[in-house]
Order: structure tokens, then sequence, then C-alpha cells
């Protein structure tokens, strides 16, 4: 019954071997009550094969079973290979399954065909592939332990309401935004689609637009984050036509530090630029821009040459676009 050569010693004495101090065994012990009853050549061919085949490096290998200790109780030939077998046919590549374990060790605990198989079958209703779905997997292993009903159909059901359509669509978001499915529609999704649709003013195709060019937005807390982005925009001058014209042309403007990025930039736009806010407006991706590399340096530079342009002129390109559009090296 027990393999690896740990038969003649307790598991606690294979423990220590392997790293772990009495603390942690201890902590180990409470949180998995069959853990006291294993055999040490038992969870030495646990962590042989999930060292030696999944290629788990041995200190994540030991972050993993302090996490989830009931790792070592499960069965190689059972549970593990087959589980691994399946994961890697998903066209994962080379080393994803064994960041996924450590990310989240309960994928090892989930049955193939109750699980995964379902999963595959929900997820190519919606367009999804195999390849896209071990993508999604090894970003977010997680999923593998939501409901298809209550949870993933939920979420579809809420992008739909929205106007997404199901096929082609609503896949292109999930593998864009993988975690995006871990959060709560009534809780989290739905409240920041409403803030976004009456306080903001998206609507129709802009308000799908953001959602498919920027999901993750869904994903921020209304009142931390949205809600403050946009009152600081609100009282820099900008009119809710003119914030609603930022959040569809550049939806992290919602999202970005006021402190760090929003004021610096507005100020530096109005009072060193000399330019009216309602540039930023027609182009709002003025607010990606680094401050000093490229705002600072590229005015300066326009200043010096007496040379005006409007801000998409002036930013719209890299660097050495920039200096041969302005004349500062010859054009081959």
């Amino acid at each position: 019954m027990a393999s690896g050569g740990g038969d003649a010693k307790s598991l606690t004495q294979w423990l220590r071997e392997k790293g772990f101090d009495e603390e942690t065994i201890g902590r180990m012990t409470r949180r998995c009550k069959n853990l006291p009853n294993l055999d040490a050549g038992e969870a030495s061919g646990v962590w042989d094969y999930l060292l030696n085949h999944v290629k788990i490096e041995q200190r994540k290998l030991r972050y993993v079973v302090t996490k989830c200790p009931k790792v070592l109780t499960v069965s190689v030939d059972g549970k593990l290979i087959p589980t691994v077998q399946c994961l890697t046919t998903l066209q994962a590549k080379p080393g994803e399954v064994a960041q996924a374990v450590v990310k989240f060790p309960p994928i090892l605990f989930h049955s193939v065909e109750q699980k995964l198989c379902p999963l595959l079958a929900f997820f190519q209703t919606l367009d999804i592939s195999d390849k896209q779905l071990a993508k999604l997997l090894m970003v977010n292993p997680r999923l593998i332990s939501y409901s298809i009903e209550g949870k993933f159909s939920q979420t579809v059901d809420f992008f739909v309401s929205l106007g997404i359509e199901k096929e082609g669509m609503i896949g292109k978001i999930l593998t864009k935004e993988p975690y995006i499915l871990g959060y709560s529609v009534d809780k989290r999704l739905r409240p920041t689609a409403e803030f976004l649709k009456s306080e903001v003013g998206l609507q129709g195709t802009d308000l799908q637009r953001v959602i498919m060019n920027f999901p993750g937005i869904l994903s921020r807390d209304v009142n931390k984050t949205l809600r403050p982005n946009f009152m600081f925009l609100k009282s820099a001058g900008f009119s809710k036509d003119q914030i609603m014209a930022l959040v569809a042309g550049y939806p992290l403007v919602l999202i970005k530090s006021i402190k760090r990025c929003l004021e610096p930039r507005v100020k530096f736009l109005v009072e060193e630029m000399g330019r009216d806010k309602g540039e930023a407006v027609d182009y709002p991706q003025f607010f990606r821009h680094g401050l000093r590399k490229s705002l600072e340096y590229r005015h300066k530079i326009l200043k010096q040459m007496n040379s005006t342009c409007s801000l998409s002129e002036m930013l719209d390109c890299n660097q050495k676009k920039f200096a041969m559009k302005f004349g500062l090296i010859a054009t081959v």
C-alpha cells in the first residue's frame, strides 16, 4: 500500500525531512483531518509525482502542500494521473499545469467526468475552443470549482442582457478577462454596469464597446474606484457628456490613480501646455501616455520649435516616428 520508500518512517518525520517545521505540520494537521492517518509512503508517492512529472518546483510544492495538505491524500493512479493528463490534453503549454496547481491546488480534486467534460461542453456553446478553455483554466484554475448553472450561466445571461451576443462575443470577453467569471453578478457586475449606464451615461453600442475592449472594468468596485474617478473628472471641469466620451474612448480613465495619473495630467494639459480640456476629450488616450517620458518631453520639443499640433498628432506615435514627423531626424 505504501510507496516511495516512506513506510519505515512516520508522516511527521517525512514532513520534517521535506522542510516543514512543527508549527506548519500542526497547522496542516488541523486543516486536513485525514492527514494523521496517511502513510508516509503514500504521501511520498504524491510528492514525487507532482515534483517529477507535473514539474512543480520543490519550493512551490512545499507551498502547495502547506496551503492545501489534502493534496497528499489524493490517489496518484486513481486521481492525479487522469486529471493531469486531461488538463495536458487541453493543449496546455509546458509548465502551465504546474502553475495552475500552484495557484489553485483543489483543481486536482475535481472529477474529470463530472467537472471538466461538462465545462468543455458549456464553453463550446460560447465558441470557446479547447485551447482557449485551457488558457482560461491555466490563468484562473479556480473556474473548475464553479457551478455551471449557479455561476457561469448567470454570468452569460447577464452579458446577453446588455446586448452582447452569446456566440462569439461573450467568449472573447471571457478569454480576455478570465477572472470576471469569479465575480458575483448581483453584487459586482450588475451594479457596475448600472453605474456606467445611469451615471456615466453609456448606452447601447457604446456600453458594449467599452465592455468588449476592457471587460475588467466590470469587476471594479463602484464606490471605491469608479465613482471617485468620475467625481474627480467632474470637479476638474469636464461635463457629463465629456466624461462619457472619455470613458467610451479610454475606459481606463475610470480606474487610473487620481493622484498619480489623472490629476497631474489634467494640470499639465491646462497649465503647462495651455490647452483646453476638450482636447483630451477628442483624444482620450492622452491619459495613457507617460507624463515625463512622453508628455513633458514632446511638449518641450514642440515649444522649442514653436510648432503646434493636435494631441493625437503629438502623441499617437512612438518616439522614432515623432522625431521623424517633426524633422528631428532625417527620414529614409
